[in-house]
């Protein structure tokens, strides 16, 4: 192991595993700080996939991989993500743990508690935080006072294991937790298991202590994709499309404001300034934001600086998470 480099390893090879495993493998190519040593999955078959693919070295256990790395990228279910980090915290190894950052509230503030005696860098994988429609509102500022967001899905049997809350609507309850930063008061929701044991389809409404009001919709059993986000404030109206990468403004500004875009008169001192703040079919490549996302985390713990998805922000996103289930269930 060399000690100028850091040394990256991977546990859990399934589907969202395997993407990670192809990005790490392009980082640790493009930079020759990273290394990505190798992988570890219960399944014998995915490893074994995985490491003929990249030319990784075999590990037959998880503590077997600890050993090798100073770094590792846990991509398993929810339900493991506890035990798994908890294990690598404690060798002082640095870890990005995928979205919910653990299956219950409890679980999240122990690790909070444990990451305080061991100086490691945690991120969690709340991937919207750099979707390019979202970063490129990064110069505007935000101040929601009503939110409503709308996350659709065809089914999967894969990710079933866990509530559409926890499943989809993570991700909406992660950013507006972000942007409102104001902590929620009242929570309203409803929901329904429709194909699998667990709640597929569920609405709820998030009050805020500042007044923002968020309208959150979640569905995993529809016939259409959608990931929009509309964000209403004072002089302002912002619609985010994650789906397709891009956001759109309409502000309201003096009439003798000069600003880009276009604009058109409201009244004789008033007029509305339309932006697009980005716009992929421009971009020469298209984005990534899982890779983005890991390298965010990697740049973090070469420059020593803070992660931009900290654990306390994935312990907040699982507590709302969590009281939206029980609302649901209580209903």
């Amino acid at each position: 192991m060399n000690n100028n480099t850091i040394n990256i390893g991977l546990v859990g090879c399934g589907h969202l595993g395997k993407i990670h495993c192809r990005l790490l493998s392009e980082i640790s190519a493009d930079n020759p700080m990273f290394e990505f040593v190798g992988v570890f999955d219960t399944d014998k078959h995915n490893s074994d996939e995985v490491n003929k693919l990249y030319g990784l070295a075999e590990y037959n256990s998880l503590d077997e991989l600890l050993e090798k790395i100073s770094t590792l990228v846990i991509v398993t279910p929810t339900t493991t993500h506890y035990s798994i980090a908890k294990k690598a915290i404690k060798k002082n190894i640095n870890v990005f743990i995928e979205k919910p950052v653990t299956a219950s509230l409890k679980d999240a503030e122990e690790l909070i508690e444990l990451a305080k005696t061991n100086p490691v860098k945690i991120q969690v994988g709340h991937v919207e935080r750099f979707n390019p429609a979202l970063t490129s509102l990064a110069g505007f500022e935000m101040k929601p006072m009503f939110i409503e967001s709308h996350r659709l899905a065809q089914f999967n049997p894969r990710g079933t294991d866990v509530s559409v809350i926890q499943d989809l609507m993570i991700h909406d309850i992660d950013i507006i937790l972000h942007l409102v930063n104001s902590p929620i008061t009242k929570i309203d929701a409803n929901g329904v298991a429709v194909i699998s044991d667990v709640i597929d389809i569920a609405n709820a409404r998030l009050t805020f202590k500042n007044g923002c009001v968020a309208n959150l919709t979640a569905s995993r059993i529809s016939l259409k994709k959608m990931r929009k986000m509309r964000i209403f404030q004072s002089n302002a109206y912002i619609s985010i499309d994650f789906l397709n990468n891009k956001s759109e403004i309409f502000r309201l500004t003096d009439i003798d404001t000069k600003a880009e875009g276009m604009s058109f008169p409201l009244s004789d001192t008033k007029k509305v300034i339309f932006e697009q703040p980005q716009s992929v079919s421009e971009s020469p490549e298209k984005p990534n934001p899982i890779k983005n996302e890991l390298e965010s985390f990697f740049e973090s713990i070469i420059n020593d600086k803070p992660v931009k998805v900290s654990l306390t922000d994935g312990k907040e996103a699982v507590e709302a998470a969590d009281e939206i289930i029980r609302i649901i269930s209580g209903n």
